[in-house]
């Protein structure tokens, strides 16, 4: 592994993460994510090179705009942070390939997903039927997949989601169902039933904790797509060792075969 591959890589994550930031403000609103260029969105003046270095420009200018000293939002260097980490672990773990470029397109489609449900409680169709069509191809060339077993998982993701919501509507959305079919894609058969399994008991976790702490009660909503594209991040890396690990039992050692 090359250190300045990795660093390389590391950067590129931070500045698709600046455009990841982009694609979360503006896709909600359904503008466009091309125009008009980068801008405060309080005072609406158009942002220099210096304004838009990520993480750096946060800190430099002390969590304010430069123009009118609006504050910035704190989530803007978060997802630069994390999506360069992320880029840079994938790196790691894959190496230079096409294998790794999937992983990337992957990684930074199912962030979008992750921070505009959380911040709308929305998941939204033009990123999830873009998704799911850039997944079949990648079915073609992704290892031990195929298309048919991507489609076997979308089939599974979609009828898996799709109960809950004709049971019970008001505990689930459309945008769910469609994205536990993107899910289903992404990671195939037997690999869709790791990653629905993580994001309900995830979520259960988490929703039993906030309803224990009274941070969220009982008919608040609690957005459930973060959980389950989390899942599907891990699925897609830890997947396979986790399906054997539940299979084998505790004679399977997950830790040493993860790391």
């Amino acid at each position: 592994m090359s250190v300045l591959l990795l660093i390389a890589f590391t950067l590129l994550g931070l500045f698709t993460g600046s455009f990841l930031n982009v694609c979360i403000d503006r896709l909600p609103q359904r503008q466009s994510i091309i125009n008009p260029p980068s801008h405060c969105p309080a005072c609406k003046h158009k942002l220099t090179a210096l304004d838009l270095v990520p993480i750096f420009s946060y800190l430099w200018l002390r969590r304010r705009c430069r123009y009118c000293q609006a504050p910035i939002p704190v989530r803007l260097p978060i997802v630069e942070g994390i999506t360069g980490l992320l880029f840079g672990f994938l790196y790691w773990k894959f190496g230079f390939g096409l294998e790794l470029v999937m992983t990337l397109i992957y990684a930074s489609l199912l962030i979008i997903i992750f921070v505009v449900d959380l911040e709308n409680q929305l998941v939204l169709d033009i990123v999830t039927y873009p998704s799911m069509a850039i997944t079949l191809v990648f079915s073609f060339f992704w290892p031990d997949l195929g298309v048919l077993g991507a489609l076997k998982g979308g089939v599974i993701g979609l009828v898996a989601m799709g109960l809950p919501f004709i049971i019970y509507r008001r505990g689930i959305g459309m945008g769910d169902v469609k994205l536990g079919a993107l899910v289903g894609l992404m990671t195939g058969y037997p690999l869709v039933v790791v990653a629905l399994l993580l994001g309900v008991i995830s979520g259960g976790l988490v929703a039993g904790i906030l309803l224990a702490f009274k941070i969220k009660g009982r008919r608040d909503a609690i957005p459930f797509a973060p959980f389950l594209v989390t899942s599907a991040m891990v699925a897609l890396l830890w997947g396979q060792v986790i399906y054997q690990w539940y299979l084998g039992g505790w004679s399977v050692d997950i830790l040493s075969q993860i790391f």
